[in-house]
C-alpha cells in the first residue's frame, strides 16, 4: 500500500501522524450528539405494542448485532415511542452501557434508551464514522473509571478524529467493507471449525462415560430415559451410595452468617473461593481466618483428594484438592465431596461432573427442577450416574485425558488463529481511518482487477 506524500502530527496519541491535507476535529463538531431516553417505568405494558411502528433497542440487541441493527425483540407503543428518542434507518448510535463504545447503524425505525447516544446528522460519511468509532485506541485516556470505560455525550463529543475529504471517506469505507467482510468470513469459518471440535469433544466424553470403550460390550437398559443403554456389567448408582461412610462426606461451605467479611484477615487459615476451583489454582483464596474462627468452622475443612465443586454463580465446575495445598476451608459457594475410592475414582467423577452433558440433566431430575441456579447437597446426593468397574474407570479416564487433550489443543490453535484475524481486522481499520495507507489509487486498481477477474 502507498503512503501519502506528506504527513503532519495530529497531536493525538492514538492517531499519530495524519496526511497533511486531512482535518482533525472533535466529534461534537461534525455531529449532534443526543442521549437516548426511556419511558418510565420501563416494564409498564402500556409502553409496548407488538405492532408498533418503532422497535425498542436494548443493550442485548446491539451486543447480538454486528455492523447493522436489523431487528429487536420488542416494539414500543405510540405512547412509549413518544417518550423515547427516535432514530431512522441509516442512523448511527453508540452504546454507553453494557458493550460500552460499540457503534452500530440502524436498518430499522427504532427508539433508543439512555444507554445509547445518537450521532445525529453527521457531516461525514456515516460508514466512515462507524469505522472510526471501531478504531483501536480511539477511547484511550478518555472516560476511564477504574478499568471500566465510562462514556457519555460529553466524553464522546470530545473525542478527536481524523477527517479526510468526502471522496476519501467513501473510498476508505468501501475498502474496509471489503476487507472486514473477508476477514469476518474467515473468522466465522474458524469459529465453525472450533464448534465442531467442541461437539466432537462432547460426543467422545459422553460415549466413553455412558457406553465404555468396548464397542462389542453387551448392553442393558439403564432404567433411566436420558441415559439409555449402558454396558451390562456396569451399575447405576446415586452419588450418596458412592460416598465415604464419614458423616460429613458431603459438606457445603459455611452459611453467610457464619463467615462474614469482617472475619477475613491477612494471615491464618486460608478460605478457598470459587476462583480456586475455576482456575484450578489452590494458591489463591478469599483471604484468611483466625485459628479461633477456624475452630468454629472446622467441619468445612478441605482435605487432600477432596472433590470441590462450585455451587453458585458458575456452577458445577470441579477441581480436586491437592495434597500440597495449605490448610483451608470452603467458601460458602463451594461444596466438598469425599468419594469411596473402592467404588468410584475422583478423576472419573470429575469428568462426569465437569464435562459430560448428562450430569445437569440428572441433577435437574434429582432436584425436581427445570433449571439449576444453586447446587444443594441433598439434590447432589440423589444424582444417578453410570458406574463401571474401577479398572474400566482408569481406562476411560486415561483415554479421555489423551483424546480430550488432543482436541483441546486443536481448539486452542484455532482460537489463536481467530485472535490473529481479529487483530488483523483492527490493524486494517486503524491504518485506513488514520491515513497510514493511501487507498485512492490502490483501492481503485484492486476494484478494477476484481471486476476483470469476475468477468472472465
Amino acid at each position: 500500500m502507498n503512503r501519502y506524500e506528506t504527513y503532519k502530527p495530529s497531536g493525538i496519541d492514538w492517531i499519530g501522524e495524519v496526511p497533511e491535507v486531512w482535518e482533525i476535529k472533535r466529534i461534537k463538531r461534525i455531529a449532534e450528539i443526543l442521549r437516548g431516553a426511556s419511558p418510565r417505568p420501563i416494564d409498564d405494558e402500556k409502553y409496548f405494542d407488538d405492532n408498533g411502528e418503532f422497535s425498542w433497542v436494548r443493550i442485548s440487541d446491539v451486543t447480538a448485532s454486528e455492523t447493522y441493527l436489523n431487528e429487536t425483540y420488542e416494539k414500543l407503543s405510540e405512547l412509549g415511542s413518544s417518550l423515547s428518542v427516535k432514530i431512522k434507518p441509516g442512523d448511527l448510535f453508540v452504546s454507553i452501557a453494557g458493550s460500552v463504545g460499540k457503534p452500530i447503524i440502524s436498518n430499522i425505525k427504532a427508539c433508543i434508551h439512555d444507554g445509547f447516544v445518537w450521532l445525529k446528522s453527521p457531516k461525514v460519511d456515516t460508514k466512515y464514522l462507524y469505522y472510526i468509532l471501531n478504531a483501536d485506541g480511539i477511547y484511550g485516556g478518555l472516560g476511564k473509571l477504574g478499568t471500566q470505560l465510562n462514556l457519555n455525550t460529553q466524553i464522546l463529543g470530545s473525542v478527536i478524529i481524523p477527517i479526510p475529504s468526502k471522496t476519501e471517506q467513501l473510498t476508505i469505507a468501501n475498502y474496509l467493507d471489503d476487507q472486514t467482510q473477508k476477514i469476518d468470513r474467515l473468522i466465522a469459518n474458524k469459529k465453525t471449525q472450533a464448534e465442531k471440535l467442541k461437539e466432537l469433544r462432547q460426543i467422545e466424553i459422553n460415549n466413553a462415560v455412558t457406553k465404555g470403550l468396548n464397542p462389542n460390550a453387551e448392553m442393558k437398559d439403564s432404567g433411566i430415559e436420558w441415559l439409555g443403554k449402558i454396558p451390562k456389567h456396569w451399575e447405576v448408582k446415586k452419588i450418596k451410595q458412592l460416598l465415604k461412610p464419614e458423616k460429613n462426606a458431603i459438606k457445603t461451605g459455611p452459611f453467610g452468617s457464619d463467615l462474614k467479611f469482617e472475619d477475613l484477615i491477612e494471615e491464618g487459615i486460608k478460605v478457598y473461593n470459587q476462583r480456586s476451583v475455576l482456575d484450578n489454582d489452590w494458591k489463591s483464596g478469599e483471604g484468611y481466618i483466625s485459628a479461633e474462627k477456624y475452630e468454629s468452622l472446622r467441619t468445612c475443612t478441605i482435605f487432600p483428594d477432596d472433590i470441590v465443586i462450585t455451587t453458585r454463580g458458575t456452577i458445577g465446575k470441579v477441581s480436586i484438592f491437592p495434597s500440597d495445598a495449605e490448610l483451608g476451608i470452603l467458601h460458602p459457594c463451594l461444596m466438598r465431596i469425599q468419594m469411596n475410592s473402592q467404588r468410584i475414582l475422583n478423576d472419573y467423577l470429575k469428568i462426569i461432573i465437569n464435562d459430560s452433558s448428562f450430569f445437569f440433566e440428572a441433577l435437574k431430575l434429582a432436584s425436581n427442577a427445570t433449571t439449576i441456579d444453586v447446587i444443594y447437597s441433598d439434590s447432589l446426593k440423589e444424582v444417578k450416574i453410570p458406574v463401571p468397574p474401577t479398572n474400566e474407570q482408569i481406562e476411560i479416564t486415561t483415554y479421555l485425558q489423551k483424546r480430550v487433550s488432543a482436541i483441546d489443543q486443536l481448539i486452542k490453535n484455532i482460537e489463536a488463529q481467530i485472535e490473529k484475524l481479529q487483530e488483523l481486522r483492527k490493524i486494517k481499520i486503524y491504518e485506513a481511518v488514520t491515513g497510514k495507507i493511501c487507498l485512492n489509487q490502490d483501492f481503485q486498481d484492486a476494484q478494477m482487477n476484481r471486476i476483470k477477474t469476475e468477468s472472465l
